[in-house]
């Protein structure tokens, strides 16, 4: 059998063991519950003047001072820079490649490159965007598992030298048009606490990834590492030591095969504050460094992180305004609040009330308030944030008020719609 064709039959191998997992995802369920529960003691419940969380100060002077037209997302600068400079501290043995997806404005993307960040990648336009950085194609990787050729050609041959991939097939397709460049296979890895899922779409299982790896050397690529990727916003630091030591047995898995790894990509996951009771960058630092130790001993590996909503989310607030209040009948407790933003303005993450930003009423002097259902102005009635999450706000709230959301830095201005309904993308400033 040729090495390909073990490859395959590995395939078929790996596949048969998922298909055995009907009971996988059951457990998939318990681990769900986990995140729920995570959730309720975490849910931010809609809060009024004062908000006690992460408060980017000059965002704050800039909204008052400018009272920009709404809705618009002001992003501190400064607080990215910290943000950056805090990672680097908790964890300074890793490598920092900004998840450019997160939010790719040129301003920040400059200020992490000043700083010294690395990028990762998912596309040639991020790539793109990195390099007008004046970032050297070397501090930029092609993260995406998920890659066109001729985008493939092009990154390789402007210097970009280190591809993802998570299965034959793509491998085949950097062998071909990046020869001679470095890889690492993302894994499948079981993450609990994490409120943004990613482990189903992306990655392999280990066993795969360590015959692909061996492969990789076949083809004429240099096999450098493995990747993973807990959970976007993971709430608990200690879900990297599983994904550790599966990451070490690929590691073990190649070295009998006379290939040697010497690179762990961390992923993301480190979260923004958006409610009280987030674990410190620190207690992920201490963790992860824990976690390695464990399976590594003294002598680790060269160590990669993709922070990207850690990095920006709180230094975002979004200001809007509150078009309408109305109730569905004369004996509905809750009221419907509905913002000139929503689920296409940019807040696409409350998506099944996963992310779940904090409020801040501005133009009301109530302290009581009431439960609220809040929603956004298109005309799609699946543009509803907040039905479950027992939002509450003040009881003298009405259309004209301004709200702010907070901790809105990533994934929002990306994720906003160009013209869905007549709508303008929503309005960025950066300072």
């Amino acid at each position: 059998m040729n090495k390909i064709a073990a490859v395959q039959a590995n395939s078929k191998l790996a596949n048969s063991k998922l298909a055995k997992s009907k009971k996988a995802s059951q457990e998939v369920s318990a681990r769900d519950l986990t995140a729920t529960s995570l959730r309720a003691q975490l849910a931010p419940q809609a809060v009024i003047a004062n908000d006690a969380g992460p408060r980017p100060e000059r965002a704050l002077q800039f909204l008052a001072q400018e009272k920009p037209a709404t809705p618009c997302l002001v992003v501190d600068l400064d607080v990215v820079e910290r943000k950056y400079a805090a990672l680097q501290a908790a964890l300074p043995q890793a490598e920092i490649f900004y998840a450019v997806k997160a939010n790719p404005a040129p301003q920040i993307l400059g200020r992490l490159a000043a700083a010294g960040s690395s990028f990762d990648t998912a596309s040639s336009g991020e790539i793109r965007s990195a390099l007008e950085t004046g970032a050297a194609p070397d501090r930029i990787s092609f993260g995406n598992t998920i890659k066109k050729p001729a985008d493939i050609a092009w990154a390789h041959g402007i210097g970009v030298n280190l591809f993802a991939f998570d299965a034959i097939e793509e491998l085949r397709k950097i062998a071909a048009h990046a020869p001679g460049a470095s890889v690492y296979c993302r894994i499948l890895v079981e993450a609990e606490g994490a409120l943004w899922p990613l482990n189903r779409k992306f990655g392999c299982v280990p066993e795969m990834a360590t015959e692909l790896l061996i492969e990789a050397r076949e083809l004429g690529l240099v096999p450098v590492g493995v990747s993973f990727h807990v959970g976007s916003q993971q709430l608990d630091p200690s879900q990297w030591d599983r994904a550790i030591a599966a990451a070490k047995s690929v590691f073990d898995g190649c070295a009998k095969a006379g290939v040697t790894l010497n690179m762990i990509d961390l992923g993301g996951g480190f979260p923004a504050e958006y409610a009280p009771g987030v674990a410190g960058i620190e207690a992920y630092g201490a963790a992860i460094s824990d976690a390695i130790t464990r399976s590594f001993g003294q002598t680790w590996p060269r160590l990669i992180i993709e922070p990207g909503r850690y990095m920006v989310a709180d230094a975002g607030v979004i200001e809007a305004e509150v078009l309408l209040v109305s109730r569905k009948s004369s004996s509905e407790e809750r009221r419907w609040v509905y913002l000139d933003i929503g689920r296409f303005g940019g807040l696409a993450e409350t998506e099944g009330e996963a992310i779940r930003y904090r409020v801040e009423a501005l133009d009301t002097v109530a302290t009581a308030t009431g439960p609220v259902i809040l929603a956004g102005p298109t005309c799609d009635s699946a543009d509803i944030l907040y039905d479950k999450a027992n939002y509450r706000l003040p009881l003298d709230l009405k259309a004209g008020d301004r709200v702010r959301l907070h901790s809105t830095g990533a994934y929002t201005t990306t994720y906003s719609a160009i013209n869905f309904n007549g709508f303008d993308p929503l309005k960025a400033y950066f300072i």
